[in-house]
C-alpha cells in the first residue's frame, strides 16, 4: 500500500503476459506456510522439500575454499569452464555410458535452469510439448512461458506411473516439438525400464522431436536397478537434450549447478540464451564442480543406503492407514499415497487437505494437484527416520479422526 495515495502499488503495474502465464513454484508455497508455521514456534514434521538432508561432501567443500583462495572469483566462459566442462563429459560416460564432447555441454545454473534454456531456445508460441503426470511442477509453467501448450499425457498407479509410449504417440501432432521425460520421478519414484525409454526414443526419432530426459534423480535407485541414460543409446544423441544437476547427487541444493548436454547447434543456442540472463554459473561453485565430478562417489552410496531404510519405513507406515494406498518407488526420495478415500464434502480436493493437515497435526505434504494428479499427496522421505515416525503418527491420527 502506497501510504501517501492509498492506492495499491499492483493496480499500476501491468505485467507481461508471459509472467502473468505461470504461477509460483507450489512446492516453494508448502516450504513458506511450513516456515511460517515454524516462525510461530510449531513443530512442523516437514515433507515438503525435495533435497537431501546430508550435507555437502567434505572434498567438495574444500574445493570451493580452495578456489576463493586461488581467487578464482572473475567472470569464467558462459558454457562454463573447459575442466568443468570435460569433468561433466568424462563422468556421464564412466558413470553412465554416454559419449560426449565439450562442444556438446553446456554448466547452468542448477539442473531446471538447463531445462528452462532448453525450452525457451526450441518453443515457439502453440508449439505443444508431451508431459507425462505426475510431472515435476515446473515443466508447464516453463512450456507455458515460452509461449507454447503442455500436452499431459496421464500415467496410472497400475503401471507404475510410468508412461506407455503408446499413450505418447497418440498425442503428438504437427505441433509437437518435445517430450519430456523424468526418470527417475518427481513426484512418484517411477523408474522407466530401458526397453520401455528405448521405446519412447524411439518413437522421438521416427516423429522428428526431441526427447528431453531429466536425470536430476539418476543415482538414486533402488534393490538392482542401476543408474541409467537414454543418451547411452548408440546414435540417440541426435534426438536427445540431457538435463543433469549436482542437486541431489552430490547434497548441492543450494550451490545451484547443473548442465545440459546436446548437439552443438542447440548447446549453440542455450549458450546465446544464458549469455543475456546469467552470464555464467557462479565461478567458485564451478571448480567444487569439477571435484564432484572428479572425486569419490561414497557418498552417494551412503545416502542411498539411507534412503533405501526410510523408503521401507514410510511405505509400511502409509500403507497400515486405512484407505491409504502407495505404489513403491522405485528411485528418488519421494512417496505418493493416493489419499483420494479420505476425500469428503468437508475436505473436497488435496489441496484442501494438505492445508487442514498443516493447521491441524503440522504435517507438510505437497498436494497432488500440483504434479497434475488430484488425489494424492507428494511426501520427501529425505527427512530423519525419527522425523518420519513421528509424521506417521500424526498422519495415522489424522486421516484416523474424521478430520
Amino acid at each position: 500500500m502506497d501510504q501517501a495515495t492509498g492506492m495499491k502499488l499492483e493496480e499500476g503495474i501491468h505485467l507481461a503476459d508471459r509472467v502473468n502465464r505461470i504461477n509460483v513454484s507450489p512446492t516453494m508455497a508448502v516450504m513458506q506456510e511450513a516456515e511460517r508455521f515454524k516462525a510461530r514456534g510449531a513443530d512442523v514434521v516437514d515433507f515438503g522439500p525435495g533435497e537431501p538432508d546430508f550435507p555437502t561432501p567434505d572434498h567438495i567443500k574444500r574445493a570451493a575454499v580452495q578456489a576463493l583462495d586461488n581467487n578464482r572469483t572473475k567472470y569464467t566462459a558462459t558454457a562454463g569452464i573447459a575442466p568443468l566442462r570435460q569433468a561433466i563429459c568424462d563422468w556421464h560416460a564412466q558413470q553412465l555410458g554416454s559419449s560426449y564432447a565439450p562442444s556438446e555441454c553446456i554448466v547452468s545454473v542448477g539442473g531446471k535452469h538447463a531445462i528452462f534454456n532448453a525450452i525457451c531456445s526450441l518453443i515457439n508460441a502453440g508449439d505443444e510439448v508431451i508431459v507425462p503426470a505426475p510431472y515435476w511442477v515446473s515443466y508447464p509453467d516453463i512450456v507455458k512461458y515460452a509461449g507454447g501448450t503442455p500436452v499431459i499425457v496421464a500415467t496410472h498407479e497400475k503401471d507404475g506411473f510410468r508412461p506407455p509410449p503408446e499413450a505418447i504417440e497418440r498425442t503428438i501432432t504437427p505441433r509437437t516439438r518435445i517430450a519430456i521425460i523424468n526418470s527417475p520421478s518427481n513426484p512418484t519414484g517411477a523408474v522407466i525400464p530401458q526397453d520401455q525409454f528405448a521405446a519412447i526414443l524411439e518413437i522421438c526419432e521416427r516423429h522428428d522431436i526431441w526427447l528431453l530426459s531429466d536425470e536430476c534423480y539418476s543415482h538414486f535407485v533402488y534393490g538392482d536397478a542401476r543408474p541409467y541414460s537414454i543418451a547411452s543409446v548408440p546414435g540417440s544423441k541426435e534426438r536427445v537434450i540431457i538435463a543433469g544437476s549436482f542437486s541431489k547427487t552430490f547434497a548441492m541444493t543450494g550451490w545451484r549447478l547443473g548442465y545440459a548436454l546436446a548437439p552443438v547447434p542447440l548447446i549453440a543456442a542455450l549458450t546465446k540464451l544464458q549469455s543475456q540472463s546469467v552470464s555464467n554459473p557462479t565461478s567458485i561453485v564451478q571448480y567444487a564442480g569439477v571435484e564432484a565430478m572428479r572425486g569419490p562417489m561414497d557418498s552417494v552410496r551412503v545416502m542411498l543406503a539411507e534412503y533405501a531404510r526410510r523408503r521401507e519405513l514410510i511405505l509400511a507406515g502409509l500403507r497400515a492407514i486405512p484407505g491409504v494406498t502407495c505404489t513403491a518407488p522405485q528411485g528418488a526420495f519421494y512417496v505418493f499415497p493416493n489419499i483420494s478415500a479420505h476425500l469428503n464434502a468437508e475436505l473436497p480436493d488435496d489441496m484442501a487437505l494438505a492445508k487442514r493437515l498443516l493447521e491441524r497435526e503440522h504435517v507438510a505434504v505437497v498436494p497432488g494437484e500440483a504434479f497434475g494428479a488430484p488425489g494424492h499427496v507428494r511426501i520427501s522421505y529425505a527427512t530423519s527416520m525419527e522425523r518420519i515416525e513421528e509424521g506417521l503418527r500424526r498422519l495415522g491420527r489424522f486421516f484416523g479422526a474424521g478430520k
